[in-house]
């Protein structure tokens, strides 16, 4: 079954065991309804601006610039073994702002992410990259819990 809602659907990543969730669901979506999946990994540059000048700024981009390729790769493997169309996007900068873009060049039919559910302080300091994505994107935001149900 083709779907006309679903053709190009942006799965924003961070490789972590949260974003686990949010794979399999942006897959099965994508299987079902036989579109073409989008990852994306956004190397953050706000990361830079909290780093002390005499570290070595180089190492830690390409330290999290491979975080980001074995994250995408992750995602390609389990798209493949679905037999669902991926490509896979490293970028850097600001990663709400990253995605939406990405959503908008495609174009995207939708976006899947995952969010580690902050609550609190820590949502009031550190924001939410799902929260503001959702806010500024023109298309629908899927947002998946990082625990699976029980």
């Amino acid at each position: 079954m083709e779907s006309r809602l679903f053709k190009n659907i942006i799965l924003a990543t961070d490789g972590s065991k949260y974003s686990e969730n949010a794979v399999e669901y942006a897959v099965e979506l994508a299987k079902i309804s036989g579109a073409r999946i989008s990852a994306i990994y956004v190397v953050d540059t706000g990361v830079f601006a909290t780093i002390p000048m005499d570290v070595a700024w180089e190492n830690i981009y390409e330290l999290l610039k491979a975080e980001g390729n074995e994250a995408t790769d992750k995602v390609e493997e389990e798209a493949k073994k679905s037999d669902v169309d991926v490509e896979c996007f490293v970028v850097e900068g600001h990663p709400a702002e990253e995605i939406v873009k990405l959503s908008e060049t495609i174009p995207a039919d939708l976006i899947v992410m995952g969010t580690l559910g902050k609550r609190g302080l820590d949502r009031f300091l550190l924001g939410s990259v799902a929260e503001k994505i959702s806010r500024i994107s023109k298309v629908p935001v899927m947002i998946v819990r990082g625990e699976k149900p029980k």
